[in-house]
């Protein structure tokens, strides 16, 4: 990467030559303020941003150097670094070539198929690149390409050249079968869920019964906070939404008790199992705050001695098989964890460990065989569970089952960190600039792809990632999936509000998307809130990617929108993790929570009138629309508030499971870090009583709630997968 901070003073003031070469490398000058109002990017900013992306914009001769190099690079290779096109529509790939050159181009499909292209000749523009007159001609893709991960060759005047071509559905065709079968689903916590069998923290045992219990209502799905991999040993990250990598699980959800070589532990290790999980009985009836560490760190023992228990033959070979099909990405990650173990995150030891596949990792890979083996067997374990929660979803007559949310990024000192530093930029943090939400933005502390070096890898990154979750899954949830349109940049060291937008490939990002969940007939809801650019949700929507709609939200100058405006591909709720359950928000808690972490840019006293004077539009539309009495109970106000998001088009609804049983208590508040006990809120009523999975069957508070839907369990659908 350039060094382009050592004369800081010598970037320019903010000229349409540093403008023209953010453009170029798809860098946004300027964005929307959290008032509204159009804001340029500082440039400095874009200096630093174009830093990250390894452009030099030092000074104005490295600007024109920049620009001049920008301009070439496509001209350089015969062929794109990969193509991604969508099946059935003839979309022509460029193709450079020397002039008077004769050039030849065939695909071969994933299962070695051979198909012709053909070149269009004819020459859409000419460029001199390194004193070599090449011209830009159109090669054209036979429509007969499957869908899948196929190579595109091209052979001009005999020198082949390949890129990765991958084939996408041009509509996901799981939303189509969605229109006939309204659903709605439960959505939960899962660590907060916890049964009497737990370990203080809701694991995935938990999550085949909350299917069982609201499939028993009718349900057709339970969406649960994204279950990827935190820190291998204690302390643990309580965001779900910071992990230490998308693609794998965290065993703090694995069920002990369910793995079979449990009973085949001999007497002294079953009984040390059965005191570690009798400590945590009484934490599973607590509402106290959640605490992972001691939970995760019980868990580690108990399945140190699990992992000591032979296995049979056929488990050893399921086990072998697992790896095998998981390959590199699996080894890499389980190295990463042994040597985390005795590492702390960002220690200068990490250095000297250097990339995988280098020397240092490969001798230590040596040297930590045995706990790389302990690491990938936990996640073969989970792959085993996941499973087992969705063959119980579907058994108990859900049409979609298990649906996974995927984080927006990972921990920038985590697995996915070390491993894709290849695809992955550096010196920066995503976030969101200040928004009316969160007035003085935020910052994730998350390192984003490197939209080039992605592209020029053929995505298998971004692939490998989607195929791990929806292995066994009915669905998954994109969080903040505007992020593959574009995400909000902030160079380190910076505040949240001197970033800058970059831009993504979102063709090839939600082509990708749409054909690893067309594989695995898995539903795709993308959580489209926020400040985005106009067209983003109807191409969304034209490629089969359901939205989604949060009541509170949708409103527009005249107010809040009647139920019938509402989108029919989109997963309606009332509220969502980042709000507090309706109870809390009817009374203002989100107001006043904010008030207290000073998250406000305004008196409090102008945003509760606001609040309030915004919630009784709402409710007068309640009480219009004949859902609402005139003088309710709060849960009255609740059940309310569902039976109008029913009366939406919209084909998935979802039931917060903090509504469902009463609970009051905020899950997360965005912006905040240790202000705020974010993630370890467990489930609990409105009398702040614990609430368990495995008394939700006969619970009458959901039953009402879900009665208020008005949904007869006969509109959703056969039961049977929708894959």
């Amino acid at each position: 990467m350039a060094d382009t901070t050592e004369h800081p003073e010598a970037a320019p003031a903010h000229t349409s030559a540093l403008r023209r070469l953010a453009e170029a490398h798809r860098v946004g000058t300027t964005f929307k303020g959290w008032d509204g109002e159009p804001a340029e990017v500082a440039p400095e900013t874009l200096v630093k941003v174009l830093a990250a992306l390894g452009v030099d914009a030092g000074s104005e001769d490295r600007i024109a150097g920049s620009l001049a190099e920008a301009e070439d690079a496509p001209w350089r290779t015969a062929l794109p670094a990969v193509v991604v096109v969508r099946q059935g529509r003839a979309e022509p790939v460029p193709l450079s070539v020397p002039v008077g050159s004769g050039t030849v181009l065939w695909a071969v499909t994933e299962d070695g198929v051979r198909h012709t292209a053909t070149v269009d000749d004819d020459a859409v523009e000419t460029r001199t690149v390194g004193g070599q007159e090449l011209r830009r001609v159109k090669g054209l893709l036979p429509e007969e390409l499957p869908l899948g991960w196929h190579t595109l060759h091209a052979s001009v005047d005999g020198e082949e050249s390949s890129c990765t071509l991958v084939v996408t559905p041009d509509r996901l065709g799981t939303t189509e079968k969605l229109l006939d079968r309204r659903t709605w689903g439960l959505m939960a916590q899962l660590y907060s869920a916890r049964s009497s069998d737990s370990w203080g923290i809701g694991d995935l045992a938990d999550l085949g019964r909350l299917a069982e219990a609201s499939a028993g209502l009718g349900g057709g799905f339970v969406l649960v906070n994204p279950l990827h991999a935190a820190e291998p040993v204690p302390p643990v990250e309580p965001s779900p939404y910071l992990p230490t990598t998308r693609r794998y699980f965290h065993p703090l959800y694995l069920r002990v008790e369910d793995i079979p070589e449990y009973a085949r532990l001999d007497e002294t290790g079953r009984a040390r199992i059965e005191e570690l999980a009798a400590s945590f009985a009484a934490d599973n009836t607590t509402a106290d705050l959640l605490d992972r560490d001691p939970a995760y760190a019980a868990k580690l023992e108990a399945l140190d001695l699990v992992f000591a228990v032979e296995r049979p033959a056929q488990r050893q070979q399921d086990f072998e098989a697992y790896r095998a099909d998981q390959g590199q990405g699996l080894v890499d990650f389980a190295l990463w964890s042994a040597l985390a173990e005795h590492l702390a995150p960002g220690a200068e030891e990490w250095d000297e460990v250097g990339r995988p596949g280098s020397a240092t990792a490969e001798d230590l890979a040596q040297r930590y065989a045995a706990r790389i083996d302990f690491h990938a067997w936990l996640q073969w374990l989970l792959d085993e569970q996941l499973q087992q929660a969705q063959l119980r979803a579907t058994g108990a007559g859900m049409s979609i089952g298990v649906v996974h949310d995927l984080a927006v990024g990972v921990h920038p000192s985590g697995a996915d960190a070390w491993a894709l530093q290849d695809v992955l930029a550096s010196g920066i943090s995503v976030g969101a600039p200040p928004d009316m939400f969160n007035q003085h933005g935020q910052d994730w502390a998350q390192p984003p792809w490197h939209p080039e070096r992605l592209a020029e890898s053929g995505y298998t990154a971004f692939r490998d990632m989607l195929r791990n979750i929806l292995r066994h899954a009915g669905g998954i949830r994109v969080d903040h999936i505007l992020g593959l349109f574009r995400l909000w940049w902030i160079p380190q060291g910076a505040s949240p509000g001197a970033g800058a937008y970059v831009y993504y490939d979102h063709r090839a990002l939600i082509g990708i998307l749409a054909l690893e969940a067309e594989r695995a007939g898995a539903v795709v809801v993308g959580e489209d809130l926020g400040v985005f650019e106009p067209g983003v949700q109807e191409y969304l929507a034209e490629r089969g990617i359901l939205g989604t709609s949060i009541l509170w939200f949708e409103q527009d100058d005249d107010g809040p929108k009647p139920p019938e405006a509402y989108r029919e591909g989109c997963l309606t709720t009332v509220t969502v993790h980042d709000l507090p359950p309706s109870e809390g928000y009817l009374a203002g808690e989100h107001v006043a929570l904010r008030e207290r972490l000073g998250l406000l840019s305004r008196p409090v006293e102008e945003e509760r009138a606001e609040d309030r004077a915004t919630q009784e539009k709402f409710l007068a539309l309640l009480r219009e629309r004949g859902l609402l009495g005139k003088e309710p109970t709060v849960r009255q106000t609740v059940e309310g508030l569902h039976a109008f998001i029913a009366r939406t088009p919209s084909v998935l609804l979802g039931v917060a499971l903090a509504d469902a049983v009463g609970e009051r208590r905020t899950q997360n508040q965005p912006g905040t870090g240790n202000e705020y006990p974010n993630w370890r809120i467990p489930l609990a009523d409105a009398d702040g009583n614990a609430v368990l999975v495995d008394d939700l069957a006969g619970n009458p508070r959901f039953a009402a709630l879900v009665a208020a839907l008005g949904l007869p369990v006969t509109e959703q659908g056969p039961s049977v997968p929708i894959a």
